[in-house]
């Protein structure tokens, strides 16, 4: 059984000359999918050319087995809403009357909204809070307002696809998070598929069913959330030099300082990730310990420390390990010390601590560090 939204060797870019080639999408009705990628990269280009806003090189799209150059923009209107990040041209017209440009599809050649159509405008701002800037001038609200109202637009559309080029732009994170909810009620209780772009790699980690990385002329990966948000993965398509993505956060992190650490963390269970990054703005080199594998503070840790005495989950700290913790420490000339308690397998990092006072180290609490 085909997909209900799909690309075969779709090709797209501008003035006939290709930017991305060979786009093989596959969708079905209530899936999310998030383009993700540098700037420059070709999304908006992609999701341009899959609604008709712009004509591709080659290659075909198709909605519900129907090909897209068969359907004509009434036809289209039906199918698919479109929020793009173009400036929506508009003279004297309030925020109610950009989203009832939405339900023009239903309407008769002199465009007149019927009373049902007047609801659904309501429904549709309500949905996304912005009822309120009904009368409002659409040129005089702010932009994530705007944004707002054009997502309202698009709703109110009642297509089966919602196409969104950088929603969260602009956006607080009330709202890029309450704009997500809704698109993501929207997928699951009225089977609309949803495809965009997203500059938020934690929100699109969150949100999607399905991610699709582009850069240069090339997809390079489609696949989900799971098997795309991998460190080599975003590292090799942000090609970052100077930092690291963290994929259980889904957020990045500064690169680690250089040169000889000559402090010593001892933390752990969530402890240290403040006393950690405190020293990356310093530029303070770190080692750190005695870290369990499964410790949040452990992934953390990888990215910012200069080195990592861990152990394996759930394990009582071997003798081994503390001793190379120890004598790493003993070079040390300061211990920031953020554990107020130990459990049965952390109670070598008690001893650390002890040895640390005992070898006359500067030891300090985590709280004193800034």
């Amino acid at each position: 059984m085909d997909a209900f939204f799909r690309t075969q060797r779709l090709t797209v870019g501008y003035n006939g000359i290709p930017l991305i080639k060979d786009i093989d999408i596959q969708l079905d009705k209530g899936q999310i999918l998030s383009l993700i990628g540098p700037n420059g990269s070709g999304k908006s280009t992609i999701l341009k050319s899959i609604t008709n806003y712009l004509k591709s090189i080659c290659g075909t799209v198709y909605i519900d087995n129907r090909c897209l150059d068969d359907m004509n923009n009434r036809d289209l209107s039906y199918e698919v809403s479109v929020v793009l990040t173009e400036k929506l041209k508009t003279e004297l017209m309030t925020c109610e009357d950009v989203v009832a440009t939405g339900r023009y599809p239903y309407t008769g050649m002199l465009g007149i909204l019927s009373p049902t159509d007047h609801v659904k405008v309501r429904d549709a701002m309500e949905l996304v809070n912005v009822w309120e800037l009904r009368d409002r001038d659409f040129t005089e609200i702010s932009d994530g307002q705007r944004q707002r109202i054009l997502l309202a637009r698009a709703i109110c559309q009642e297509p089966r696809i919602i196409v969104l080029d950088e929603p969260t732009s602009f956006l607080d994170v009330r709202y890029q998070l309450e704009l997500l909810n809704i698109l993501r009620t929207m997928a699951k209780e009225r089977d609309i598929t949803v495809i965009m772009s997203l500059h938020e790699l934690d929100l699109a980690q969150k949100v999607s069913d399905l991610v699709m990385c582009v850069k240069g002329e090339f997809v390079t990966r489609f696949g989900s959330p799971k098997e795309i948000f991998k460190k080599e993965i975003i590292s090799e398509l942000y090609e970052l030099s100077n930092g690291s993505y963290n994929p259980l956060f889904g957020s990045f992190e500064m690169q680690r300082p250089c040169g000889a650490a000559k402090v010593f963390v001892i933390a752990g269970g969530g402890t240290g990730i403040y006393e950690y990054r405190a020293l990356q703005k310093k530029q303070i080199p770190f080692v750190t310990g005695i870290l369990h594998d499964n410790d949040i503070d452990y992934q953390v840790a990888q990215d910012l420390a200069s080195e990592v005495f861990c152990e394996e989950s759930f394990t009582k700290i071997r003798q081994e390990i503390y001793d190379r913790a120890l004598k790493r420490l003993s070079s040390c000339d300061t211990v920031i010390h953020c554990l107020n308690r130990y459990g049965e397998i952390n109670e070598k990092n008690r001893q650390l601590y002890q040895e640390a006072l005992s070898l006359g180290l500067r030891v300090i609490p985590s709280a004193d560090i800034m």
